[in-house]
């Protein structure tokens, strides 16, 4: 049973080491990318960006322009009356040489009252290091207070970032900030078995691991995070290194660098440094090993534990050792040639294992790098040509020699089949070769059209062809005449793709099959599509809708009829500014009823009722109080 268990961990380890190993690295490329990204955010239109601006030029060691402009600029672009502003003016200040900003009276009492214990933690920390960086005093045991208090009301992961931060520069016992890292990095979302992040993004998952990273610092204890997640979050952050947003960036550097240069755990990426062609030319693989910034981890052993054939999965070499470049220690070759590999893809795992023992190095095993190993092809046993389709005389082929073309050229009717085969095989070896691209193409001298064809290889990889001429007349458009035949031959692992004619071929149809070029030809342009739109319903006659209309006024007319009848008290109305602004509403609203049957659509309709639909209601609402009011006078 422990045998099998241990067999067990020993797979786990191996595809854990093989899925997460970093396999890239902030390059040169990537750090000018990142101060092209930092620079270009002067001039400093606030002093968060100038904060995140500064920040991110100091982590990449540059020089940073118009320094005395920029603390001028701080200075300028503070609020006093803001938090966040005097955080990341103070913060900022603290990367330039002789930058002092200078406040009133009123920050102190400012900042103290927003480190309270019903503050959130954004708030405490942003007051808790512009105290700092200001000069100003803090009162440790208020701050530890209120931040334990806030983290009751908010446990996400971005507020323990900020808490490992505080934690930190707080004086006194914080190992109960540090405990809480176990539990934090447990948030984290997994995706692809092979990146762990935090609900937030680049900038919350940066800003935990570095903050992490510097409270074990502090505390001199390596964090609760096991091997493989640091590796996790390590390959999430590389795979967002080309980001553009300034905070991001600069959080992101941050935490790159902290797990550059942490004394508990260092990533090491192994990236492949040549081509991913390897060649009889070019046999040797390169690979480079760093830590995450680039640099060198010192004297090191790198192993190649294995080469697996990706398709047929067969093993060329075992535990090959590389060789360290004489220029540059941190680039390690193999030549894998040396092997006698078929062609193919490969993948390599590797190891490597430090001269000296630093057990800071995690992602040391199964590290992966995938190349392909290419060939040179040349034709052999070329055949060409003709027989009957019913098989009654021997077929008449003529053997080539690639790349020469044929002689003669070749004819068929519409009652032979045109046959050819070849073999394509190795230069070196001469050993028989597939090949994922294989087509036959013909091509009609006169019109340029071309016909293509698939090739298929039998089980001993001969190519075989055949083109019954009647059959596929068709394709050809019954268009007899001189054909170009091109062989073309390409894969993914050959270095020299062929393209050759090889012959030309006189085909002859049927006279008066020939199709026009019109109708052959599918870039033609083809008849103009007309819409025709349904015949509307014939309308009924003009005295029907005329007779409709009259109905349905009718009810107007009895109305007025009524009115003279029984008497209307027209004196009775109110003549105010609710009653009549009511009234003209209405009236509106009638007329807009009208204008919906005569030329308006649904959705004007609305949008105008919608605007009277406002004054309507206000008037009428006005107009209802007045009426009750009266009623309840009398």
């Amino acid at each position: 049973m422990a045998k099998a268990f241990s067999v067990l961990l020993l797979f786990a380890v191996f595809v854990v080491g093989t899925a997460l190993t970093p396999s890239t690295f902030l390059t040169t490329l990537d750090q000018a990318r990142l101060k092209s990204v930092f620079e270009g955010a002067q001039p400093y239109n606030d002093v968060a960006n100038a904060h995140y601006s500064i920040l991110g030029l100091t982590l990449l060691g540059a020089t940073i322009p118009n320094a005395q402009e920029a603390c001028k600029s701080l200075s300028e672009k503070l609020d006093e009356s803001n938090v966040a502003s005097l955080y990341h003016a103070a913060s900022a200040s603290q990367y330039l040489t002789k930058c002092k900003i200078n406040v009133g009276g009123g920050v102190q009492k400012l900042l103290d009252d927003t480190i309270r214990e019903d503050a959130n933690v954004v708030d405490i920390f942003n007051a808790f290091f512009a105290l700092k960086k200001l000069g100003l005093k803090v009162d440790n045991t208020k701050v530890n207070k209120a931040l334990q208090e806030a983290l009751k009301k908010d446990d996400s992961a971005l507020s323990y970032g900020y808490s490992f931060l505080i934690a930190t520069e707080l004086s006194g016992d914080v190992t109960k900030y540090f405990d809480n890292i176990e539990d934090v990095v447990a948030q984290a979302d997994e995706v692809d078995e092979k990146y762990l992040q935090f609900e937030g993004g680049l900038y919350v998952s940066s800003l935990v691991v570095d903050s992490a990273y510097k409270l074990a610092t502090k505390l001199n204890k390596a964090p609760t995070i096991s091997a493989d997640k640091v590796v996790k979050f390590t390959n999430y952050f590389l795979s967002r290194k080309h980001i553009h947003q300034l905070r991001a960036a600069a959080y992101f550097l941050s935490a790159v660098k902290t797990l550059t240069e942490n004394k508990f755990h260092v990533p090491v990426a192994v990236t492949l440094a040549s081509p991913v062609a390897v060649t009889q030319a070019e046999p040797l693989i390169q690979v480079r090993v760093t830590n995450l910034m680039g640099g060198s981890l010192g004297s090191l052993t790198v192993t190649a534990d294995n080469a697996k054939n990706i398709g047929e999965g067969s093993i060329v070499l075992n535990k090959k050792p590389f060789v360290v470049n004489s220029k540059d220690k941190s680039l390690f070759e193999l030549n894998l040639i040396q092997a006698k590999p078929a062609k193919g893809f490969y993948e390599l795992t590797l190891s490597v294992s430090p001269a000296k023992a630093d057990k800071r190095l995690i992602g040391t095993t199964g590290a992966v790098v995938k190349v392909k190993v290419t060939t040179q092809v040349t034709l052999d046993g070329v055949e060409i040509g003709v027989a009957d389709k019913d098989q009654s005389s021997a077929p008449r082929a003529v053997k080539l020699n690639y790349p020469k073309p044929a002689a003669s050229t070749l004819e068929a009717d519409f009652h032979q089949k045109i046959i050819m085969k070849f073999k394509l095989v190795e230069k070196n070896t001469a050993q028989p070769v597939g090949a994922h691209q294989t087509f036959v193409r013909l091509t009609n001298q006169d019109t340029k059209q071309e016909i293509i064809f698939v090739s298929e290889a039998d089980s001993s990889n001969v190519n075989k062809f055949e083109l019954d001429v009647g059959s596929r007349g068709k394709d050809f458009g019954f268009r007899s005449g001189k054909y170009n035949v091109e062989l073309i031959i390409g894969d993914p692992v050959i270095e020299n793709p062929i393209s050759w004619t090889l012959a030309t071929l006189s085909l002859r149809f049927p006279e008066g099959s020939a199709t026009t070029k019109e109708s052959t030809n599918q870039y033609a342009a083809k008849p103009e599509i007309k819409h025709k739109f349904n015949v509307p319903e014939k309308r009924p006659p003009a005295v029907v809708s005329l007779a409709f209309s009259a109905l349905v006024l009718v009810p107007v007319l009895i109305l007025f009829i009524l009115w003279i009848k029984i008497g209307v008290n027209v004196s009775n109305f109110p003549f105010s500014l609710s009653a009549v602004g009511f009234h003209v509403c209405l009236a509106a609203i009638f007329g807009l009823y009208y204008c919906y049957w005569t030329n308006l659509d649904m959705f004007q309709t609305l949008r105008y009722l919608g605007i009277l639909a406002i004054p309507t209601f206000l008037f009428g609402n006005r107009l209802l109080s007045s009426l009750a009011s009266k009623r309840k006078a009398t």
